[in-house]
């Protein structure tokens, strides 16, 4: 097992991945597109200490009429515009920011990233995406997506023609000696000339080194392509477990990587997505659960679970068994979430409804409801068993599901020394353990 971080790290998502999250009785559904509802989200995990606020985002709605009509996961925010407007009304959590390497070229994602760590006084972090479906290629002049290997050969150069770039400039070339009239030290320049498959970009950026030299990585592929791309040039990989052995076994394969590229377990940290449905007792945890649980309407569950599965449910018996899944080699599903919900069907004697209700909370994640003891307890023994360095926490519905967290658990957290009890001096990488110039090639 490798040795885990002195503490847990925390990261929070914007919104909740459960499929009837937005018909939550306190869920701020009308207020997804306000600049107030956002705020009050960050701000609650920032009084949290979260290390991490974490937009994600998709370039397209699904091809879905279900989905569009009765679910709310498909409206998404474009990130950097977001994350800018937020850095002015936080002091210091990190602000993550999701760019696909499909659909962006380097040089506009490398100065919008660069942008953001100069206004956030070096608190800007890059979750890097491949894209994933066809919806999304078509509104990019495209009629299909780019295959696994296309995809992830250019998010490689990508990647480094964006370090390369942040890198033109050195430390203290923007003199502005008024004096001398010189403005920038042209001796502390060097252009990037990249030439390569798929991109040609000069360099350099038009505007100074930012305050982390480089702004926080972080990748969430678990393909042996993406666990690449992770251990190469990574900070933090947000993995998928649902299952502690599942953790443990992630964590290490993605730990086991680094020495291949010069690099310490410590320079990559791993962190698991988790469910949270939080309660003052289980008993009311569970009442929760139940609740959001009939807010999922059965057409919509069905065509989500059948989407997953490959297989249309909605022609069998809603309060029937669940049929034999097929081999997961047969359609390109996702080889890990395939593999967790076909263990969970041969483990437990669920009707379809009951498998719907329970698939609709997260596809992404491991699901915890209880207590603030309850879920200290599991977060604690995934954190201890070297399964995590952190978590990234998706509440049942927002904003009142991460206000419970942080009101809740965060004390029970801090009570037993697993988080931080204030935030440390200095960036986003400084307060991650990282180096500031850190060389990750």
């Amino acid at each position: 097992m490798v040795k885990r971080n002195d503490r847990m790290l925390l990261g929070a998502f914007t919104s909740s991945t459960h499929l009837a999250n937005w018909r939550h009785p306190e869920a701020a559904s009308d207020q997804l597109l306000q600049l107030d509802y956002y705020k009050r989200l960050i701000q609650a995990a920032e009084r949290g200490l979260f290390d991490l606020f974490f937009v994600a985002d998709k370039l397209c709605i699904f091809e879905s009429e279900l989905a569009i009509k009765h679910t709310a996961n498909f409206q998404s925010v474009e990130p950097i515009g977001l994350l800018s407007a937020l850095s002015a009304v936080t002091e210091h959590i990190g602000l993550a920011a999701t760019l696909s390497t499909s659909y962006h070229e380097p040089f506009h994602a490398a100065r919008s990233l660069a942008t953001l760590d100069h206004l956030s006084d070096g608190r800007a972090a890059w979750n890097i995406v491949t894209s994933t479906n066809d919806e999304e290629a078509r509104n990019f002049g495209r009629e299909t997506h780019f295959t696994h290997a296309e995809r992830y050969e250019r998010a490689q150069e990508f990647v480094d023609v964006a370090l390369g770039l942040w890198d033109c400039w050195e430390e203290g070339a923007f003199v502005a000696d008024k004096e001398t009239g010189v403005f920038a030290d042209t001796s502390r320049l060097k252009p990037l000339e990249h030439k390569g498959k798929h991109f040609s970009v000069k360099g350099p950026l038009n505007l100074g080194r930012s305050p982390q030299g480089r702004p926080v990585i972080v990748h969430a592929g678990s393909s042996e392509a993406g666990m690449k791309l992770a251990a190469s040039r990574a900070d933090i990989v947000f993995t998928t477990p649902r299952t502690l052995e599942e953790g443990v076994a992630q964590y290490n394969a993605f730990k086991s990587r680094l020495a291949a590229y010069g690099r310490q377990p410590e320079q990559l940290k791993v962190m698991p997505g988790v469910f949270l449905i939080v309660g003052r007792t289980d008993e009311e945890a569970a009442e929760k659960e139940a609740q959001l649980a009939e807010l999922v309407l059965p057409e919509v569950g069905l065509d989500s679970l059948s989407s997953s599965l490959g297989i249309d449910l909605s022609v069998l018996p809603l309060d029937g068994p669940m049929p034999a899944l097929p081999d997961r080699d047969t359609f390109n599903k996702s080889k890990t979430g395939l593999d967790s919900i076909t263990a969970l069907a041969a483990k437990e004697n669920l009707t379809i409804r009951q498998f719907y209700q329970r698939f609709s909370k997260s596809k992404l994640a491991f699901e915890i409801t209880g207590s603030p003891q309850t879920i200290a307890d599991q977060l604690e023994l995934w954190f201890e068993s070297g399964a995590a360095d952190g978590f990234n926490i998706i509440p049942s519905h927002t904003p009142g599901g991460l206000e419970d967290f942080v009101e809740l658990v965060v004390p029970e957290l801090q009570k037993r020394g697993l988080v931080q009890q204030a935030y440390a001096e200095g960036t986003l990488r400084e307060q991650l353990g990282l180096k500031i110039k850190e060389a990750i090639l």
